[in-house]
């Protein structure tokens, strides 16, 4: 499976964990690479596999899954970490999206919509449910972000409006006729400008500024 997303599941469950391989390794286009049970094990197993995806658990014994967000990011991981938890409250999922998650799933999503949820992030979008890009939003009211919109070009809004819709590059650059290196510069331009940290926080502020189509 050379073209396959390579994933790492990073659950204390190790029920969990199984029960997840079960499932992921009947997906043809999915491979299960490495296990672990806790953040600072995932981030370890994480550096020397590196998979495209990682599942990770937010409430762990000793590193949870948002401290271990925080050291992938700090590391510069390119794993895209989809967040699967139990755990509905803001206070839960919102710091994990703000420390680098992709999005979220909770533990009893079908396994059919799991399997596309692993895609989704591996292709670049950002899965956030409404109540949470909610909350986000309402936290970045005086934080990041602060930089002026007006400071962006015709084409730099347009890229973030299509960021927003949850658009990967390589579907930016088609629908906008550029190539794909062209867009990365616009998406880096756009942070830099926007005082933002990642295509998470840029989806946010489109939503906010009314930039989404």
């Amino acid at each position: 499976m050379a073209d396959a997303i390579k994933v790492l599941l990073v659950d204390d469950h190790q029920v969990v964990r199984r029960g997840l391989r079960t499932f992921l390794e009947v997906q043809d286009d999915i491979e299960v690479v490495g296990e672990a049970a806790d953040g600072a094990e995932g981030v370890e197993r994480a550096e020397a596999l590196k998979p495209d995806v990682i599942l990770m658990d937010v409430k762990m014994p000793g590193m949870d899954g948002v401290a271990a967000l925080r050291r992938l990011r700090e590391l510069g991981n390119t794993a895209r970490v989809l967040v699967v938890t139990s755990f509905t409250e803001q206070r839960t999922v919102v710091p994990a999206l703000r420390a680098g998650a992709a999005g979220y799933v909770y533990k009893d999503i079908d396994p059919d919509a799991l399997a596309g949820a692993i895609r989704s992030v591996h292709a670049g979008h950002v899965l956030l449910q409404p109540e949470v890009a909610d909350a986000l939003l309402s936290r970045e009211e005086g934080g990041a972000g602060q930089g002026r919109a007006g400071a962006l070009t015709d084409r730099e809004r347009e890229v973030l409006g299509l960021i927003a819709d949850g658009r990967s590059n390589r579907e930016i650059a088609r629908a906008l006729v550029l190539s794909e290196k062209t867009v990365k510069t616009h998406v880096s331009n756009i942070l830099m400008k926007l005082d933002l940290a990642d295509r998470t926080q840029a989806a946010l502020w489109a939503v906010r500024h009314g930039l989404t189509g």
